[in-house]
């Protein structure tokens, strides 16, 4: 993009009170950024009302230094460019959403933006089981060929990112902060990766901090870019289910993972399967309802799941008296009669072979193999 387009574009998003939709009306008319500001600003009263034309006047104190800014960042790396709506390689899928971002800035391998991706979102404080789940489901499906999109969150985003990245069509992470910044800062390793071999996406101009309001528009995109979602653990007022209903309002599909009954996290799912979600248990579930062009590989080829670490008789025994729901040491030493200071000897041999997890409240729950 040259310097000319760069700064005609940044000055009509940065100017204060001009949204996302008098913006694209605007360029509707004018046909182009620069052309916006080539002639007398009056000439689109037709198109803005009097206060927006006002705002549009007078350039942004900033302009010049995040003009600079921009281009210096664009040119210390190939691998960083900046998308406008209507370039020929704009996402197809996302072009067809209801509000498509304007500018998308991008660093990694651009040429992902034409792979076959699904969305895959969840709690940021996902059990154990959850983040094995969306780790396992990341590595499957990227491994069928699907490109994983998520939003680089802790929790579920985060362990979607990494099984993806373990697999072969690699992963996009969608940020509500300028690509210059890293939210949360734990990512930094993980944000450095993707951008690596997969793809960091923002629509959010460089210096961009992590303001609240940003996330929720950011799952548009993520819903946006994808061919379904996958939402893997979630709370009744989970950000994933706005991501979900995004996805479902763009016609796209929408897959759950069910869970316990008994846990706050599930029920955004189980709310999500009651509306019409396809339950998921397997990575084939997912696969059947997407055309099978898009699939690079079967699912058999998808790699193995690790296989569950072997362990004495005895906790064998504990493992099967858990089931998978969450358990109290009282409820398990009921069940089973042994000894509680023998139970919990055995209890940490299980957590520490990754075979049980350790919740809030004393509580233990089973890991299965995803």
């Amino acid at each position: 993009m040259e310097r000319a387009e760069l700064a005609a574009w940044l000055r009509l998003l940065e100017t204060p009170g001009l949204g996302r939709e008098s913006t694209r009306r605007l360029l509707a008319a004018a046909g182009s950024p620069e052309a916006v500001f080539d002639g007398p600003l009056a000439r689109w009263r037709d198109v803005l009302r009097a206060p927006l034309l006002a705002a549009l006047e007078q350039p942004p104190e900033h302009l010049d230094e995040l003009v600079d800014k921009t281009s210096a960042w664009l040119a210390d790396s190939p691998q960083r460019h900046i998308l406008a709506l209507g370039d020929a390689d704009y996402p197809e899928l996302l072009l067809q959403t209801s509000d498509p971002p304007l500018l998308l800035y991008l660093e990694g391998r651009r040429e992902l933006l034409g792979a076959p991706m699904l969305a895959i979102v969840g709690s940021r404080n996902p059990s154990a089981q959850g983040r094995d789940n969306a780790k396992a489901f990341g590595r499957a499906l990227s491994q069928a060929g699907l490109t994983i999109v998520s939003g680089l969150a802790l929790g579920v985003d985060g362990a979607a990112h990494e099984g993806a990245l373990e697999g072969e069509a690699s992963t996009i992470g969608v940020v509500g902060t300028g690509l210059d910044q890293v939210y949360p800062r734990r990512h930094q390793a993980l944000a450095r990766t993707i951008a690596e071999r997969g793809l960091m996406v923002s629509e959010y101009a460089l210096g961009m901090p992590p303001l609240s309001q940003n996330f929720p528009l950011r799952n548009r995109i993520i819903a946006g870019m994808a061919r379904g979602c996958l939402v893997v653990e979630a709370a009744l007022q989970s950000g994933s289910l706005i991501t979900a209903r995004l996805a479902s309002e763009a016609g796209r599909e929408v897959f759950a993972i069910p869970g316990s009954i008994h846990s706050p996290q599930s029920r955004g799912c189980h709310a999500l399967l009651r509306q019409g979600a396809k339950l998921v248990e397997r990575t084939e579930d997912v696969l059947e309802e997407l055309p099978a062009s898009l699939r690079q590989r079967s699912p058999a080829a998808a790699a193995p799941a690790p296989a569950e670490p072997a362990v004495a008789p005895e906790m064998q025994q504990v493992l099967a008296l858990m089931g998978y729901d969450p358990v109290s040491l009282d409820e398990l030493v009921n069940r089973g009669g042994w000894p509680a200071a023998e139970l919990s000897g055995w209890l940490l041999e299980l957590e520490m072979a990754g075979s049980v997890a350790r919740l809030a409240g004393q509580l233990f729950q089973r890991r299965a193999q995803a």
